[in-house]
Formats: C-alpha cells, structure tokens, sequence
C-alpha cells in the first residue's frame, strides 16, 4: 500500500509541476467517472425491475429503463452492482488511507450549512478556490456515501434474503428493504440533479473532474 500512495503522490508532484494546482488527484477522476457509468446502468436497469412489481401507483416510463423485460434488467442491474461495489471499495479504501475524507468532508457544521445554503441562494458563495469544499457540498458528498453504503446493502439483502437473513432482518424485513433500497435509489437521483446542476454553473469544476486542475 505504501508503494501505491508513493506512486499517487509522484503523480500528483509530477502534474503540479507541469502547470496547477491539482484539485482531482488521477485515482479520484477515474473511481468518480466509473462510479457515474454504474450508477446510471443501475439506477435505469433498476427502475426496468421496478416496473415488475411496482411499490407506488406508478411506473417509469420504458425510454427510461434498462434491460427491455425482468431478466435483461436483472442481468444489467447485477453486472452494474459487482462494477459499484468494487468501485465504491476503492473509493472508500483510498478516501480513507489518503486522509482525503477528513481533510475534504471533516468538519461539518449546522450553521456553517445554513450560512452557505444562504450564499448559494443568493448567489453570494465563492467558488474561488475548488480544492476546498463549501460547507453544502461537505454534508451532500457525505451524505451520499452513506446513502450509497446503504443502498449496496440494502440491495444485497433484497438479492439474497435467505442467504443474507440477518442483514435482511436488520432492515426490517425483505419488504421494507425494498423501501429503503427505493428511497436511496430516490436520493441519489436527486444528488445527481443537484450535482450536474452545480456542474454547469460552474464549468471549471467539471474540468478539473476530467483533467485534474
């Protein structure tokens, strides 16, 4: 691991020196855009199994979905899942062994949250500096972390509620996994909104998620 984080480090001093700041070190970028590729197949291929046997009175429209019929959405849904998971392990692994969560995400306040919330709707936050996140941003990256822990393992326990019985029971049953594996499909939806949203009013963030600075 040691060797890892020396070669991480040497290309981030390595791009520094040939011109900016780095903002997105290279393994955030690529964990960031493999992450968006799976999510979207599941997300789609999720609202196909939906479909099958739908919790509310509605349905998603089929130019929505993944997968045509049950099965094929199935099939999508678990290749996008081992593609998540794999992913998100890294994500979290080298969030944690870089230190980048605490230094990115730590610390979170309520009132810090109010004040930029404030700022932002009235188009008073700065966006000077993009290595440093505004408190808003701090608690939805979070946040969305902890839905997408939550989801993984909601969506096991839907998968396999016999074999994985106490997980299924500590969400309260396969039915109310389901909601819950809903809501954060729901929730993650609409950080996507927000997110390409902020996105395009400021443009320089999305450059920096693809070249790095």
């Amino acid at each position: 691991m040691s060797n890892v984080m020396s070669g991480i480090d040497a290309a981030n001093h390595s791009a520094q020196r040939a011109g900016g700041k780095i903002i997105q070190p290279a393994w955030v970028r690529i964990v960031h855009w493999i992450n968006a590729v799976a999510i979207i197949l599941m997300i789609m291929s999720g609202w196909q199994i939906y479909n099958a046997s739908p919790l509310f009175g509605f349905t998603f429209s089929s130019s929505l979905t993944l997968g045509g019929w049950l099965g094929g959405a199935l099939q999508w849904h678990f290749a996008a899942m081992w593609l998540l998971m794999v992913n998100g392990l890294i994500y979290l692994t080298l969030g944690l062994v870089t230190g980048r969560f605490r230094r990115k995400l730590l610390p979170i306040s309520a009132e810090g949250v109010l004040s930029d919330t404030k700022a932002a709707l009235t188009g008073k936050l700065s966006h000077d500096d993009l290595s440093v996140y505004n408190q808003v941003q701090k608690l939805l990256y979070a946040g969305i972390i902890v839905v997408g822990i939550l989801i993984v393992l909601s969506g096991l326990s839907i998968w396999k509620p016999v074999q994985l019985q106490y997980l299924t029971a500590l969400f309260g049953g396969y039915d109310v996994a389901r909601y819950v594996h809903f809501f954060c499909m729901a929730a993650i939806v609409g950080f996507l909104v927000i997110h390409v949203a902020l996105a395009l009013l400021v443009p320089k963030s999305l450059r920096a998620m693809i070249i790095g600075r």
